[in-house]
C-alpha cells in the first residue's frame, strides 16, 4: 500500500467515525535510540534503531454506545519506524493490531489481527516488558503468525470476576481443502488482586501447509507470576515448549557462523526469574532466563539482562540495558529489542519514549 493511500485512509477513518458520533482517540509511541551489537560472527553493529522498548506506533481506538450496555469498539494501529520514516512488520499498514468487535456485560468478542494469549502472559511475566535488550523473547517463545499476533482471528475476553479473567483465540488457517492447516488457537487464565498477578497462557499452532501434511503443531504452555512489594516487584515465568516451530530463533540467519547453522528446539523448558524496583523517577530491571533444550541437541541458553529508565514525566522516558546470552552447544539465540531479533549474543541499548 503506498503511503499517500494510507494517509487517506486514516483520514477517512477519523472523520467517518467523527459524523457516526463514535468515540475515537488518537494514541502512539514514538521510541528510537541508539543499539551496539556485538558478538556475530559478520562483527559488530552499531546503530539507531526505532522501537528498542516499545516499537513506535500510531494508533486508532474508537467506541460508539448502542444502549443496553453494548458497545461498538475498534483498533487500528501501525508500526512506525522513526529512524527511517517507513512502516514496521513488513510495511504493513496497520500490522501491528486491527480489529473491530463488541463488548458489554458479557465481556468483548473482537475479530481480526490480534495478540495471542501466550504473549500477553509472557508480557505479564517479562520485567522488561518484551522490549529493551533484556527482552525475554530473545530466548522465550513469542507465539503467533509474526512475533505474538494471530491473523484472522475470533477473540472472547471475558469481564473482571472478583479478579478473575480470561480469554480464548481462534485463528482460521484459510487454506483450501483444510480446516486444520496453519490453524492457530490459545487461552489464558489470570487472577490479579492487590499484590499479586498470575496468569496461566497456551497456545497452539497447526504446521501444516496444503502441500506438507502430519507435520507436529507447536504447543506453548506459559505459566506467569507477579508479587508487587512496593519497594520491588519479583517476576517469575515458566514455560513448556514442544513441536516444530515451538521455539522458533529471532535470528535465523546462522549470525556466529557455525559450520552447521543452529536448529531451533522442539523441546524445550524456559525459566524467567526477574525483579523490578522503583524508587522515585527511577526504575531499575534486571532478569535471568534459562533455556534447556530437552532434545539430543542439548542446545541450552542462558541470558542475564539488566536495565534503567528515568521518568522525564508521565508520558516520556529515558532508557538504558544491557544483556548478553551464553549460548551452549552451538545454539543460535541473539540479543534484540521490542522491534529487531539482533545480530549477537550481547547488546546495549540507550533512548527515549514519548506516549500520547
Amino acid at each position: 500500500m503506498k503511503y499517500s493511500t494510507l494517509a487517506v485512509l486514516l483520514i477517512g477513518a477519523a472523520s467517518g467515525t467523527a459524523m457516526a458520533q463514535t468515540n475515537v482517540t488518537v494514541y502512539g509511541i514514538a521510541d528510537v535510540g541508539l543499539v551496539a551489537e556485538r558478538g556475530s560472527a559478520a562483527g559488530s553493529v552499531s546503530k539507531l534503531t526505532s522501537g528498542i522498548a516499545s516499537g513506535s506506533r500510531l494508533g486508532f481506538r474508537g467506541t460508539e454506545d448502542l444502549g443496553g450496555g453494548l458497545a461498538a469498539n475498534f483498533l487500528l494501529e501501525t508500526g512506525i519506524a522513526i529512524d527511517a520514516g517507513g512502516f514496521n512488520q513488513s510495511n504493513t499498514a496497520f500490522g501491528r493490531q486491527a480489529f473491530v468487535g463488541l463488548s458489554g456485560g458479557f465481556g468483548a468478542l473482537t475479530l481480526g489481527r490480534q495478540y495471542t494469549p501466550q504473549y500477553l502472559t509472557l508480557v505479564l511475566a517479562d520485567p522488561f516488558g518484551t522490549g529493551l535488550a533484556g527482552d525475554a523473547a530473545n530466548i522465550m517463545p513469542n507465539t503467533g503468525d509474526a512475533a505474538s499476533r494471530m491473523n484472522n482471528t475470533i477473540k472472547y475476553a471475558s469481564p473482571n470476576l472478583q479478579g478473575f479473567t480470561g480469554e480464548v483465540a481462534y485463528g482460521f488457517g484459510e487454506v483450501a481443502g483444510s480446516t486444520k492447516a496453519a490453524r492457530q488457537y490459545g487461552a489464558a487464565i489470570g487472577y490479579a488482586n492487590g499484590p499479586i498477578a498470575v496468569r496461566l497462557g497456551y497456545h497452539n499452532r497447526n504446521n501444516d501447509t496444503a502441500t506438507v501434511t502430519n507435520t507436529s503443531a507447536a504447543k506453548n504452555t506459559l505459566l506467569a507470576l507477579t508479587y508487587d512489594l512496593s519497594v520491588v516487584k519479583l517476576h517469575l515465568g515458566y514455560g513448556v515448549d514442544k513441536g516444530t516451530n515451538s521455539s522458533i530463533l529471532r535470528n535465523t540467519g546462522n549470525p556466529y557462523g557455525s559450520a552447521v547453522a543452529p536448529i531451533a528446539s522442539t523441546d524445550s523448558r524456559d525459566l524467567l526469574l526477574g525483579v523490578t524496583v522503583p524508587f522515585g523517577v527511577h526504575t531499575l530491571l534486571g532478569s535471568y532466563i534459562r533455556k534447556d533444550d530437552k532434545t539430543g541437541n542439548n542446545r541450552d541458553a542462558n541470558q542475564w539482562a539488566i536495565g534503567y529508565r528515568y521518568a522525564l514525566s508521565k508520558r516520556t522516558d529515558l532508557y538504558s540495558s544491557y544483556a548478553r546470552i551464553k549460548n551452549d552447544n552451538g545454539a543460535g539465540y541473539t540479543v534484540g529489542s521490542a522491534i529487531e531479533a539482533g545480530s549477537g549474543d550481547k547488546a546495549f541499548n540507550v533512548g527515549v519514549r514519548h506516549t500520547f
